[in-house]
């Protein structure tokens, strides 16, 4: 999980936030690549959740002083909610509690999906919403990334991670459930789907290694490929849809 240097800034936050806080703190979760042991010094960040009783906008400005020493370290800020409302809000975002349910760290309270019961309702709908849009993104970059090896190299790098977590997705839709990790959760992801594992692998060889494709033929070549990958993966999740319609 994290290092030392990071369990120092936990418990100099929380000690801070159980002073500004007091009982209205319920829990402090860290979610994300530094519980699935992907975490990259420098790259990656701490993503906390911090459960309240209530939120009021008192409550959030009481939040500031802490929340200033916490950026001040280059972390993110922490996403809010109330207890109340993680309860309510499974249904809507189960693509994102489905991730921090399968790996989380209770810093401190009570564990927050420890008795959560995730709703698939809308799983379907949010995670083919959030693969067409991405893709759509994916090809609207690739329009400036396209004019240098380095650049279109940046873009696969930094759009694996998103397409990672909605490749687990695509998996709990159909029934699997997904490794914790990015690159494994690919891995099952291209076995499952019948994908071309090649095109992910060199990207996060690159992701890893800071490489670059020898030459632009090359970097534009593994593009292709790669984005042919997520379609057929768009494709499958849209197939899903049309037979539940029939």
């Amino acid at each position: 999980m994290a290092n030392q240097v990071a369990h120092e800034a936990f418990n100099h936050l929380i000690g801070d936030l159980r002073s500004t806080h007091g009982d209205n703190l319920a829990a402090v979760v860290l979610y994300g690549s530094a519980v699935t042991g992907e975490y990259v010094a420098a790259r990656s960040d701490y993503n906390l959740l911090i459960a309240l009783r209530r939120i009021t906008p008192e409550d959030l400005r009481q939040a500031q002083a802490p929340m200033r020493e916490w950026q001040r370290l280059g972390h993110p800020l922490p996403i809010y909610f109330t207890v109340e409302e993680l309860r309510d809000a499974a249904d809507v975002f189960p693509i994102e509690f489905h991730q921090m349910q399968l790996a989380h760290v209770v810093l401190h309270g009570e564990d927050p999906f420890a008795t959560m019961h995730i709703s698939d309702a809308n799983l379907r709908h949010q995670t083919e919403y959030e693969l067409r849009s991405k893709l759509i993104q994916l090809r609207r970059r690739y329009i400036p990334a396209s004019t240098s090896v380095e650049k279109l190299s940046d873009l696969m790098r930094d759009s694996l991670s998103s397409f990672a977590a909605l490749f687990g997705a695509a998996l709990l839709l159909f029934g699997q459930t997904p490794p914790v990790g990015k690159h494994d959760g690919v891995r099952a992801a291209t076995k499952f789907f019948r994908l071309d594992p090649e095109p992910f692998e060199r990207i996060f060889e690159l992701r890893e290694t800071g490489a670059r494709p020898a030459s632009e033929a090359q970097a534009h070549e593994l593009f292709t490929a790669y984005l042919a990958q997520i379609e057929q993966v768009v494709e499958a999740v849209d197939e899903m849809r049309m037979e539940g319609n029939r």
